[in-house]
């Protein structure tokens, strides 16, 4: 039986971790506050206010940090999801930031909804309308990941929760754990109690669910 969660919790070595940290570094001008979009794929403040408060860049997929993401993706899904995917929404990755006070609340990267909408292309945040593939191929998000690049001694509250069922759950927060689900799983950030919580964020894509 295929699980929605996957983990890889200890290929991802520190000193790797810490190299891409250091080379994220030259992104910290272009960070800024996380908006999330309405149901018309704009920037919407009311939408984001009470559901999200963190900062976020972007980097693109052809960074050397995508090509060992695309691996860990393709062996879970060989391994777990067997889902028909195609590529990186976007060709981007989110480098995201969680500060004290700062979460994002429970939340699906994609459902059902957005998967019957043809004329629309959702999305998130700067990737907003450049992804004209996906829109002509009527592709939707299938997996979403994430790479865990603080150290749980370094911030205190921030953990990822998902919710399955009327069971809900904590992903490890080893520094380095690589988490990969199914995208319609309902998930969220809690709030950020002390110091900073930084982690690398994507989403798959695929053809349409039939």
């Amino acid at each position: 039986m295929a699980h929605l969660v996957y983990y890889t919790f200890s290929e991802l070595p520190s000193e790797m971790v810490d190299i891409l940290v250091k080379d994220l570094k030259k992104y910290d001008e272009s960070v800024k506050e996380s908006v999330v979009r309405d149901e018309e794929g704009k920037p919407s403040v009311e939408v984001t206010k009470g559901l999200r408060k963190s900062s976020n860049t972007w980097v693109d997929s052809s960074n050397w940090v995508g090509g060992f993401i695309w691996y860990y993706i393709m062996r879970a899904n060989r391994e777990n999801f067997m889902y028909d995917i195609i590529d990186i929404d976007g060709g981007q990755i989110q480098y995201t930031e969680y500060k004290e006070g700062e979460y994002y609340d429970w939340h699906n990267d994609d459902d059902i909804g957005r998967c019957m909408v043809n004329d629309k292309l959702i999305t998130s945040a700067d990737n907003h309308g450049e992804n004209i593939a996906i829109l002509n191929g009527q592709y939707v998000r299938k997996l979403s990941f994430t790479i865990q690049l603080s150290d749980p001694k370094d911030y205190e509250g921030g953990e990822l929760e998902f919710e399955c069922g009327d069971e809900s759950f904590f992903a490890p927060n080893k520094k380095g754990t690589i988490i990969i689900f199914d995208s319609r799983t309902k998930h969220r950030v809690r709030e950020v109690k002390s110091g900073v919580r930084r982690s690398l964020v994507g989403w798959v894509v695929g053809p349409r669910w039939k």
